[in-house]
């Protein structure tokens, strides 16, 4: 396994991390710049801690915004169209953002400055909220380039599959294909459909999951479930579909659901909704 499988494997994982350890030793050089610019004429106005604590609550607060930022991205990609509503979405998702940074970030403050039996003073609300909001607009624009940046570098290392049929004369969108071509940057290759062991909606596309790598391919879930039916892929959630042959087991839940595991121990959501038709399909 390269380490791009790897890293595809626990992307998210790697990211927060890789993010963490950047405001961490972003937070410590701020800090440290802090105190040291107090204390050049030997006298400090307050405790080393506290520059510590003060960079510390931003950058935790930030971190546990991050995802939700990323949520809002994916459901809201930058587009070359209406970019006035776009920018009104985004300014009005940044003063979100800010007001959510600064809340935390103060409350992570008040509880350690209790805990240490002192008392934080965050100031004129509206006045310092301005100040913060300064610098988190212009954050909120650099994590939104960022993110857009690494999704182009990232999509183009893991590649886009495209569904190619067996005979080239045969373009009809009904036609069942045997194979995927996937083109990473200046190589392509081929894999076959039977070896895709399910499917995920992401978005404008769908991710198609085979021995531990995945190609997204450019379709809707529903109508790629349905082309591929031929083949044995059925929708079990709104979200997605399976390959009966990756199929080891199938558990129920009182409510209703269930939970299909596969036998590379992949575990797919089994929804009431596509339960009697997944049924069907498996007469």
């Amino acid at each position: 396994m390269t380490w791009f499988e790897r890293f595809e494997q626990h992307k998210s994982r790697y990211l927060y991390l890789l993010m963490g350890a950047y405001f961490f030793i972003n937070s410590t050089i701020n800090a440290t710049s802090d105190w040291m610019e107090e204390t050049r004429d030997g006298v400090a106005d307050f405790h080393i801690i506290e520059p510590f604590l003060w960079e510390y609550s931003s950058a935790i607060s930030i971190l546990l915004l991050l995802p939700l930022l990323a949520i809002f991205w994916q459901g809201n990609p930058l587009q070359l169209t209406q970019i006035k509503s776009q920018l009104g979405k985004h300014l009005v998702a940044s003063l979100v953002f800010s007001i959510l940074h600064v809340s935390i970030m103060v409350l992570i403050r008040e509880i350690a400055y209790w805990s240490a039996g002192g008392n934080y003073d965050f100031g004129p609300i509206l006045r310092e909220f301005i100040y913060e909001y300064r610098k988190d607009v212009w954050s909120y624009a650099f994590f939104l380039l960022f993110y857009q940046l690494y999704q182009f570098v990232y999509s183009r290392l893991k590649g886009e599959a495209n569904l190619i049929d067996a005979e080239p004369e045969q373009q009809s969108p009904t036609h069942v294909p045997e194979h995927l071509l996937v083109k990473k940057l200046d190589r392509e290759f081929l894999v076959k459909v039977d070896d895709i062991q399910w499917m995920e909606s992401a978005g404008n596309y769908v991710n198609l999951h085979s021995g531990g790598r995945i190609y997204p391919l450019r379709s809707t879930l529903a109508d790629l479930s349905k082309r591929l039916a031929e083949k044995g892929f059925c929708r079990t959630h709104r979200s997605y579909a399976v390959n009966f042959s990756a199929i080891d087991h199938i558990s129920y839940q009182p409510s209703g659901d269930g939970e299909i595991c596969l036998k590379n121990g992949t575990v797919v959501a089994l929804s009431r909704r596509y339960k009697d038709e997944f049924k069907k399909c498996l007469e």
